[in-house]
């Protein structure tokens, strides 16, 4: 399940199933799978707190293979640099 959160709101998108030894976002995707059924448990999985500030986003992963979740995490943050001078 792919999740992704920016300016405090978060949204989780449905579960997908893929055909693949390595997961990649949007590749391989199994066509008419449904697995709305396991999207409230997915979303327990999703790091609290992602949706705040910038955003954040992520995958919950289920390897069927291995029976090993992994829930992976990007956070965006806002930089900036500041300089002064005088004329």
């Amino acid at each position: 399940m792919h999740f992704d959160g920016s300016g405090d709101e978060g949204v989780s998108q449905d579960i997908k199933c893929y055909a693949t030894e390595d997961y990649a976002y949007e590749e391989r995707e199994v066509q008419n799978a449904n697995f709305s059924s396991l999207e409230e448990h997915f979303e327990t999985l999703v790091p609290c707190g992602y949706e705040n500030d910038c955003g954040g986003f992520g995958d919950v992963l289920l390897n069927v293979k291995t029976r090993k979740i992994t829930v992976e995490r990007n956070d965006r943050f806002e930089d900036y640099t500041t300089s002064s001078y005088e004329v």
